[in-house]
């Protein structure tokens, strides 16, 4: 594929992510979606406060929202693909810890290995983004 091909491949990349990684992040600030992802977040890290958790869900939601959209402006596209990357190992333990409590999170505890795998997708095609 020559430089151009290459290029509209990783914007078709860049538009079919942008999307729901930035309408993921407009759910994080629903009332009852922020209440339940709050639950998710490990103790270790909300300290128990759902204050702390419900900060760091809208945070979440924010850097998603921002990653989606930076995905599609030109000369941040690479910065938002990469803080994108981070943002997923960074969120993975809230994932993990949901799908070890099934009871808990109903939907939302997709099983561990399904979601590690998806979550290596995710990252390998904000990796395709990012070469040049």
């Amino acid at each position: 594929m020559d430089g151009t091909g290459f290029e509209v491949a990783q914007w078709v990349v860049r538009i079919a992510l942008a999307i729901p990684i930035a309408a993921m992040g407009v759910n994080h600030f629903r009332r009852g979606s922020a209440r339940v992802m709050a639950k998710m977040i490990p103790p270790r890290i909300s300290g128990g406060d759902e204050g702390r958790a419900l900060f760091l869900v809208r945070l979440t939601g924010a850097c998603e929202i921002a990653g989606g959209v930076g995905l599609l402006i030109p000369y941040v596209q690479y910065a938002a693909a990469a803080a994108l990357i981070v943002f997923l190992v960074a969120v993975f333990p809230a994932n993990a810890y949901a799908s070890q409590h099934p009871e808990r999170f109903g939907k939302l505890a997709f099983p561990y290995w399904p979601r590690f795998i998806a979550q290596l997708v995710l990252i390998g095609l904000l990796g395709l983004t990012l070469a040049t």
